[in-house]
């Protein structure tokens, strides 16, 4: 039996694709190992979503043939689509496999050539939450972002294929759903399912259509939302949702940027006011939503005052979480021939002010729950400062710790908390 080891690298929707190679080789009887392993043949799932990405999808490739120099190296994902030259002529890469031909990989690397196939869809889940990809490609090209050109167009996966594919979890004990994609909001454009609105916003019937079938499927407890733009969020989608017991009142809505000059110049299609009427649109629909966003900083150009614009905005606007990334340069976007670019000193001390103000409002935002019953998925058992808890979400993704020594894996249980464990968890005990 040959061994086949996997390395991931990247976002999500990449770790979903990897779980469909794996379950591929698994069904074609080849044994799956650590990569740290002796294997016949390594599977290097790529990114290229920054330099610091690209240089470790050929450190990992590298390693791979280091550790066995008969092995098949097998190169996938979006490094290979960005700089497919480079990668050819790379020595330590034997095949490469694209983001579409991830699907028929046993095929591609028996025949050990590239092949054509449908695009590759999968699902990622740890027996209570589900990740459901219905969507891939972007057509959004920011200025920043080589993703368009690693992904290609809009892809809207079949209603029917999904719907089966979370029944079918769902009947095996999954609860939670996470419905996910590269580019969420455009699910059904390639369709024109998405009808624009006076106010430069869409309604994607689309989305709603499919999260309301969901949502009738029998075992189906919770839905999750992946990345949202901001143009989604209307009042006839936010009372869709709202209708929608199992809908879990998480939104991540995109940002990148609190200054309008600079979403101008990362050809965002929003700007700040709109945002924050899209924010307000969601609190009035839901009590107290965990509302969450990505932040670019040290992009090209972006003065001082710009900077604090941004920081004042954040804390305007009362995030649950931000996730910060500082700006890297990509060969082949608008952005890289941009003036202006930061040093990584400016970047990392841009970058360390924003996480340290998020660490603060998180504190806050789940603090709110402190005195207040709540339902959370139970997901394992974790060991925290010596003692063994029970741990899970609620819907609104704020974690926590359930002091009992019953087994409630995969179960939703209603908690009473208790005080913090740490700034990230909270203690509890079953109703």
């Amino acid at each position: 039996m040959e061994k086949v080891a996997f390395h991931n690298l990247g976002c999500k929707v990449n770790a979903y694709e990897m779980e469909l190679m794996q379950q591929k080789f698994k069904e074609n009887g080849y044994e799956i190992v650590p990569f740290s392993e002796k294997a016949d043949i390594y599977v290097i799932n790529t990114c290229t979503v920054t330099n610091i990405a690209d240089r470790k999808s050929r450190q990992m490739i590298h390693r791979a043939k280091a550790l066995n120099p008969d092995a098949l190296v097998v190169a996938a994902g979006c490094y290979v689509e960005t700089d497919r030259e480079g990668a050819l002529k790379d020595d330590a890469i034997d095949i490469i496999v694209t983001n579409k031909e991830k699907k028929d990989i046993v095929e591609i690397v028996r025949k050990g050539s590239q092949g054509t196939s449908p695009d590759s869809l999968a699902t990622l889940t740890d027996h209570t939450r589900a990740y459901i990809k219905i969507q891939d490609g972007c057509d959004q090209y920011c200025s920043y972002c080589i993703i368009p050109m690693a992904r290609g167009h809009v892809t809207s996966r079949p209603e029917e294929e999904t719907l089966k594919e979370i029944g079918d979890l769902a009947a095996g004990g999954c609860k939670e759903f996470v419905i996910t994609g590269i580019h969420l909001s455009s699910y059904g454009l390639d369709k024109a399912y998405n009808l624009a609105a006076g106010d430069g916003s869409y309604h994607n019937e689309a989305l709603t259509s499919i999260i309301k079938k969901v949502s009738l499927i029998k075992g189906v407890e919770r839905i999750r939302l992946g990345s949202l733009e901001p143009r989604i969020i209307t009042d006839e989608f936010l009372k869709e949702m709202a209708g929608i017991d199992a809908f879990c009142p998480h939104f991540h809505l995109s940002l990148q940027s609190g200054s309008n000059d600079v979403l101008k110049r990362m050809n965002r299609r929003y700007d700040t006011d709109e945002y924050k009427e899209k924010v307000s649109l969601i609190r009035k629909y839901f009590k107290h939503p965990a509302i969450t966003t990505d932040i670019i900083v040290g992009f090209p150009g972006e003065t001082e005052e710009e900077f604090k614009t941004t920081r004042d905005y954040l804390e305007e606007i009362n995030f649950y979480e931000t996730h910060v990334f500082a700006y890297s340069r990509r060969r082949g976007t608008v952005a890289d021939k941009m003036p202006g670019q930061h040093t990584q000193k400016t970047k990392s001390e841009r970058s360390a002010l924003l996480m340290g103000d998020s660490a603060k409002r998180a504190v806050k935002f789940r603090e709110y729950y402190l005195d207040k019953e709540t339902d959370v998925l139970v997901e394992e058992t974790e060991k925290i400062g010596g003692t063994d808890y029970r741990v899970g979400y609620n819907k609104e993704y704020v974690r926590f710790a359930i002091k009992t020594s019953e087994d409630l894996a995969g179960k939703i249980v209603r908690v009473r908390p208790g005080s913090f464990i740490n700034d990230e968890v909270i203690e509890a005990v079953p109703v």
